[in-house]
């Protein structure tokens, strides 16, 4: 799954829980470091490293996965 930058940034600044503890703590990171530094570039590297992160672990987050398709 591709997450986009403009999921990317909901999911940074949403308050959205996760089944995958990995993925909730990535994402409470992943929330430090763009309210430290809120640029384009960041968000595209938040999106990337997100993106990755579900790539890897697609069956085991099939439900988030779903949720964050909606966004």
């Amino acid at each position: 799954m591709n997450i986009t930058p403009a999921q990317a940034q909901k999911l940074l600044t949403g308050n959205q829980m996760f089944s995958q503890l990995g993925f909730s703590m990535m994402i409470a990171r992943l929330r430090k470091d763009y309210a430290r530094n809120p640029t384009a570039a960041t968000l595209q590297n938040c999106a990337e490293e997100m993106s990755l992160f579900l790539g890897k672990f697609n069956k085991t987050m099939n439900n988030d996965v779903q949720a964050i398709s909606k966004l």
